[in-house]
């Protein structure tokens, strides 16, 4: 099945219809000749094998569990592989480990915060036909490799098949390595939800999700296409909509077109504008992308949202942290993860939050108490948020790497609270006390916690309208 050879994917958000990027491969074979390393552009030839997530052409829903008083549905969805490299990509079947490892996962995108709500194994690959998704393909002489610019296609059924799944925890994402014979030590698959994407319930009811968009976003892992530098451009993702129940589960429906080559935070960012991204890249091992977006409550405070995930790095978050200037007031911080499930053996304990030492810092797992601590690993994404006082300003924040290292942590640029003027009357921080700062006290009479609470005793109100006036300008 061949696409046309320039297609832009444009999906419907409320109003807002938006153009969301390349969606077919069969593009200039020379905007990107001989490039290696970082594979983040359209679709063209590069040096040495390169495997990307060509199309998510369907999902299969499995039905339901209770599981500890929550419903949980259980998922799946296909993927079509396409060899965009200049060499023959492995596809030898266990016990060899020279194939393709796919997890799948889901995202819903709902008050300004993206979030993962579904997380599945991944497939092992056997068998590769030699397809023609992506543009002209130069066919391998069996199915025990990818050839040239062929594409293999992996139904919904075939990677919602239990049997076929791997665990995430025996994968080095960075190398791309793992055993030729999977899950030692992993219990059986629970029927109907175990090893498949889980999602809980609540996360898709409709009536509880007003406004929400929904994505599925899927990867390839490969130790050839990792070797040769080919790594970062591996994850795909589409929309979904979320109908009515039946079955036991949701039925959910693919929408508008893959869009290759970009991940989870790509998809946030097609959708709000605002939303800011950082590529994190850690030495001799993978890729984390920082996404994250400042936004005016309207009552004096600012709220700063980040997402972070873990593209492909084996190394893992332990911990992140967003200075915090002293004099600025910070509230309502939170933390949002997912739990593996079905025997991967991670910890679930959700990373903990403290204000102390000038800064907002989130803590998870550390190593040398527990190499199955809580993690940021790779195909995840952790939600950090809280409400500050001040504005928006440059800031460097702190990822703290769970495994040991050439260094412990890495920055990011990020935006963070400014530092507050010196003049606490001096309300939107432009030098002077007048009318504009009176028009920001008027708006947030009565309330608490504001900015506009110049003598700090927990309301606004005629106090602090002495207090400006008497530092009128």
């Amino acid at each position: 099945m061949k696409r046309a050879s320039t297609v832009t994917a444009v999906i419907i958000l409320g109003s807002c219809a938006i153009a969301l990027g390349v969606t077919s491969a069969s593009l200039d074979p020379k905007a990107h000749a001989g490039r290696t390393g970082d594979s983040d552009g359209g679709v063209a030839m590069v040096v040495g094998p390169d495997v990307i997530v060509g199309a998510i052409p369907n999902v299969s829903k499995y039905g339901s569990v209770v599981v500890a008083g929550q419903t949980i549905m259980a998922y799946a969805i296909g993927t079509t592989s396409c060899n965009i490299g200049t060499s023959l990509l492995d596809w030898f079947a266990s016990p060899d480990n020279r194939h393709p490892f796919i997890p799948q996962n889901l995202y819903r995108i709902k008050n300004g915060r993206c979030e993962q709500i579904g997380m599945g194994w991944g497939k092992h690959g056997y068998t590769a036909l030699q397809g023609s998704l992506c543009g002209a393909c130069t066919p391998a002489p069996s199915g025990t490799w990818l050839g040239v610019g062929c594409s293999d296609p992996y139904s919904s059924g075939l990677n919602g098949s239990q049997s076929a799944l791997g665990c995430r925890s025996e994968i080095n994402a960075a190398t791309g390595v793992f055993p030729g014979t999977p899950n030692a030590g992993m219990p059986g698959a629970a029927a109907t939800i175990g090893r498949r994407i889980q999602v809980n319930a609540n996360d898709l009811d409709p009536a509880l999700n007003p406004g929400a968009t929904y994505f599925a976003e899927a990867q390839y892992i490969h130790p050839g296409d990792a070797a040769a530098g080919n790594d970062n451009n591996n994850t795909s993702w589409r929309p979904f909509t979320v109908g009515a129940l039946a079955s036991g589960a949701y039925t959910i429906t693919l929408s508008g077109s893959t869009i290759m080559q970009k991940s989870a935070m790509d998809a946030w960012k097609a959708t709000n504008p605002a939303v800011t991204l950082v590529n994190v890249d850690i030495a001799s091992d993978g890729r984390f992308t920082l996404a994250y977006t400042a936004s005016d409550n309207g009552n004096g405070t600012w709220r700063y949202e980040f997402a972070m995930q873990n593209i492909n790095s084996d190394r893992s978050g332990s911990s992140f942290s967003v200075p915090v200037p002293s004099g600025v007031t910070i509230t309502s911080a939170g933390f949002k993860d997912i739990n593996y499930h079905s025997g991967d053996p991670f910890s679930p304990a959700d990373w903990t939050v403290s204000t102390t030492s000038g800064a907002v810092t989130w803590s998870g797992g550390i190593y040398s108490q527990g190499v199955n601590g809580n993690a940021l690993r790779f195909g995840t994404t952790y939600n950090f948020w809280f409400d500050a006082s001040s504005a928006p300003a440059a800031a460097t924040a702190t990822l703290g790497l769970f495994k040991p290292g050439a260094s412990p942590t890495t920055t990011v640029a990020v935006v963070g609270p400014s530092a507050p003027p010196s003049d606490p009357a001096d309300l939107n921080h432009d030098g002077y006390v007048n009318g504009m700062d009176l028009t920001e006290l008027v708006g947030q009479w009565g309330s608490t916690g504001g900015s506009a609470d110049i003598n700090g005793d927990g309301i606004v109100n005629g106090s602090d309208l002495g207090s400006l006036l008497a530092a009128w300008d």
